[in-house]
């Protein structure tokens, strides 16, 4: 037996018993926010779940089983699947999303080609921030909608405001108490907790019904949707690949810390790219939501000391199994509205706020007036819901600002300082 087949990260390899039950718990760790987004936008819960899944092991394939992630349900398409589904329907949606793993897939040809470097030529901290801010911003309706019982639009009151406003803040109490003073794996799971403590509320104020969880059967099949391909909403969504393709980057650069292996160099940032791609497009093509490294997994990786990428595979496993239990997706769609909002006002929140952390990257060069431009005009554009089109085609939103954001970038000149002057660069 190899060296390379008896250690990982110069770890010992655990027992399969145990890689079984650590898997169990890799799965555990990312449950909250896996079911969190198709809850969110309307998806099935159950074909979530078999798409990580599917996804994960998919990923393993491509990068030959070498990097310890798991991949699920990618918060950065919350709202084009939001608004694609309401203007195209979740088929429709589904050939875009499918569209947006090639994007991945493109990428990483483009660094088999020009190398990593290219990566931050196209989609430097200025591009990436800004788009990633919009994201964040643009959900904070939904967020508020939610908590105050109504549906995402805000035009239906589905449950009691008062009810409502006491359900959402029990959620994000409890969620921040366990981010603030979790221990160990209570930490790494503060979304799940204030899913739980929400729907205990709600089942203490009668408005949770268990009418479907008694008729759903113990047994079931995902309810699979399968792609429909519309070229307005593939146009509309591809160019959000491009903000949680750089998220990729910086959870491989986080996986490769913990693990204390360069996974850049093996299995090479080309392949993780394709991997996460194929993941992706795969998820498309039974309607579940786009797939994305999580950081809570890793987060877990680096508490547990358990580097070994099969364990992985068994969180794989379990959650393919999982998605055929009819009783756990009938529960899950029950979940009352605001519990939801209230983690929303956290996530969303903390997604606009990492878009800041990535913008501050830019440094003492923010204030410059390449930069300031390329901000400000990709802020005001997504926040102000500009939107432009031809005939029955409209681009607008996280889409648009990307293509503004990278568009500005390759076209406006290079500044340079001479003698305490800022310059353009010849």
């Amino acid at each position: 037996m190899s060296e390379e087949s008896t250690s990982v990260g110069n770890q010992p390899q655990e027992g399969l018993g145990r890689q079984v039950l650590l898997g169990a718990q890799m799965l555990f760790v990312a449950f909250g926010s896996l079911v969190l987004v198709p809850i969110l936008t309307g998806l099935s819960s159950s074909v979530a779940l078999f798409t990580a899944g599917a996804g994960t092991l998919v990923f393993q394939i491509v990068t030959r089983r070498s990097v310890p992630v798991f991949l699920a349900s990618s918060f950065a398409f919350i709202a084009p699947i939001i608004y694609g589904s309401e203007q195209w329907g979740i088929p429709a949606t589904m050939s875009g999303l499918f569209a947006a793993g090639l994007v991945y897939v493109a990428l990483s040809f483009l660094v088999r080609w020009k190398g990593q470097r290219i990566i931050d030529r196209v989609l430097p901290p200025i591009v990436v921030g800004p788009v990633i801010m919009v994201i964040g911003l643009s959900l904070a309706p939904i967020a508020l909608n939610m908590a105050q019982g109504k549906t995402s639009d805000g035009a239906v009151q589905l449950v009691p405001f008062d009810q409502a406003v006491i359900i959402a803040l029990v959620s994000v109490g409890v969620t921040v108490l366990v981010t603030l003073l979790g221990r160990g794996m209570f930490k790494l799971v503060p979304i799940l907790f204030g899913i739980v403590s929400g729907y205990v509320v709600s089942v203490l104020f009668g408005v949770v019904d268990f009418s479907a969880i008694s008729a759903a059967p113990i047994v079931a099949m995902p309810p699979f949707t399968f792609p429909e391909f519309n070229i307005e909403a593939i146009l509309f969504i591809l160019p959000v690949a491009i903000a949680p393709a750089i998220e990729h980057i910086g959870d491989i650069a986080a996986i490769s810390g913990v693990a204390k292996k360069d996974f850049f160099t093996k299995p090479g940032l080309k392949n993780t790219l394709l991997g996460d791609g194929l993941a992706t497009s795969l998820a498309a093509l039974f309607g579940g939501p786009p797939n994305t490294t999580y950081s809570e997994v890793t987060g877990a990786v680096a508490l547990t000391k358990a580097f070994n990428p099969a364990i992985m595979t068994f969180a794989a496993i379990w959650a393919v199994i999982l998605s055929f239990s009819g009783t756990l997706g009938a529960v899950l769609a029950t979940i009352p509205v605001p519990v939801m909002g209230g983690i929303e006002v956290i996530l969303f929140g903390a997604i606009a706020v990492v878009g800041v952390s990535t913008l501050l990257k830019v440094g003492d060069e923010l204030t410059e007036a390449r930069n300031l431009i390329i901000a400000s005009v990709v802020l005001v554009i997504g926040i102000g819901g500009l939107e432009v089109g031809i005939g029955d085609f409209a681009i607008k939103g996280i889409g648009l600002c990307a293509i503004v954001a990278i568009l500005l970038n390759l076209l406006l000149p290079q500044q340079r300082v001479e003698q305490g002057k800022v310059e353009p660069a010849e």
